[in-house]
């Protein structure tokens, strides 16, 4: 069993795994009130139906937000701010038939929940980043175990059969579990044709994931070397890869990025710059320049936020942070154009968006991963854990859905090695 799995029987709680979920939270009378009536002056302006056990009903109507405990509700926001809103769902203090719906409804007015006023206050009571989860060399490694070593059998139980944990590309394909492995397949080969991936390309790719994108490299000839920090991802891809009998064609490796070395004709990462962290992002596209040979080419996916909100929200420790992914941030586009512009002689080539696949993709998962509930708790994760994945896919999909969060694939250069670049920008 994982070590994040909890140690108690399916369905009960694991106090010493949920310490800040299990027990109540503390008694903080003036921050209560305050959170109260900021929450609730918020609540009666969206379009959302918020109804406590005392039959009060809030808010302009839309999806429900079914409050069981508001006393606990407000005290843990005022303790933690959006955090704590997150784990009341997690402790279930409230309930949501359309959790989706509720959170969309949020996403989509993250902006103005709090007054101005207090927004401009936000460094006194927003939580920073703790300094254990900075992602040095020294841990990285720490914060994508926490994630991606959980479980294999966990994220088989939700993802496709290519074990993709990434945007699919539906664009031809309905948005069916069943083509779910076709338009996974499709977004990877896409990427693969940005960068110019063929017969004899020297092939970097930076998060291997379960090995399906270095799967479908080796079959058009290419050679190989991906690198993880997840020691489960890196078991399960060098299994693949080995039934595939491509074990000649790629070199899989448990290494950071910086420390990799050679020279390469194409680089490809796919969602792995959200977990680098704002601070070394210099250090990520010098290593891809560095590592990179003239005339090559980047390929990317990242996530990305729009830029006043990144900037807004780069020092907050947030709920995502805390429970899924430790040291993990989302950037701008802004941010990872200037970044290269400024650190590499990398610059944007292309890009093009394709944010409500991800809602799609995440719909999937969360829909999936519902109907396994038994099979979670079967693998040893009790029903707190249980909640907090459903609210993090749910919380996900919302970002896409709102247009908060988008998904881009993203074309890097050399300026003296292409020329007319094409921007393009699509759904």
């Amino acid at each position: 069993m994982p070590v994040e799995a909890a140690q108690s029987a399916p369905g009960a709680a694991d106090p010493p795994r949920w310490p800040d979920i299990t027990r109540e939270p503390p008694p903080a009378p003036v921050r209560t009130a305050v959170a109260g009536r900021i929450v609730r002056g918020a609540l009666e302006r969206l379009p959302l139906r918020v109804r406590t056990p005392a039959g009060e009903v809030l808010g302009r109507g839309g999806p429900l937000l079914q409050l069981h405990d508001p006393d606990a509700f407000f005290r843990r926001i005022g303790r933690a701010g959006l955090i704590g809103f997150g784990e009341s769902y997690m402790a279930g203090e409230w309930d949501a038939p359309d959790l989706v719906g509720v959170l969309t409804v949020l996403a989509g007015h993250v902006g103005d929940l709090v007054p101005p006023g207090l927004q401009r206050l936000r460094g006194l009571w927003a939580r920073r980043h703790p300094a254990r989860q900075r992602n040095t060399e020294g841990r990285a490694q720490e914060n994508v175990h926490h994630h991606y070593d959980l479980s294999n059998e966990l994220f088989a139980l939700f993802l496709d059969e290519t074990m993709s944990y990434s945007s699919a590309l539906f664009r031809g394909l309905p948005a069916s579990r069943s083509d779910l492995a076709a338009a996974q397949r499709r977004k990877i080969d896409r990427l693969l044709d940005l960068a110019e991936v063929g017969p004899g390309t020297r092939l970097l790719e930076i998060g291997t994931g379960w090995g399906e994108l270095a799967l479908r490299a080796a079959e058009r000839g290419a050679h190989v070397v991906t690198t993880t920090l997840s020691a489960e991802q890196l078991a399960l891809a060098r299994e693949r890869i080995r039934e595939a009998g491509h074990q000649e064609r790629v070199t899989l490796l448990l290494r950071d990025y910086r420390q990799l070395t050679g020279s390469y004709d194409a680089v490809v990462s796919v969602e792995m710059i959200e977990a680098v962290g704002a601070e070394f992002w210099p250090v990520y596209f010098e290593t891809v320049d560095r590592l990179l040979a003239p005339g090559g080419r980047a390929a990317l996916q990242a996530i990305t936020m729009p830029h006043e909100r990144m900037l807004a929200t780069r020092r907050t420790y947030t709920w995502i942070q805390k429970y899924v992914f430790p040291g993990g941030f989302l950037p701008s586009l802004d941010a990872l154009t200037r970044t290269a512009r400024d650190a590499t002689g990398l610059r944007l080539a292309r890009q093009d968006a394709f944010g409500p696949h991800y809602a799609e993709t995440l719909r999937l998962w969360r829909e999936r991963f519902t109907e396994r509930a038994p099979d979670v708790a079967a693998l040893g994760f009790d029903s707190t854990f249980e909640r907090m994945w459903t609210f993090y896919l749910a919380y996900s999909e919302a970002g896409f859905r709102s247009g908060y969060l988008d998904v881009r694939q993203l074309l890097l250069t050399r300026p003296d090695d292409t020329a007319d670049p094409a921007n393009e920008e699509s759904a």
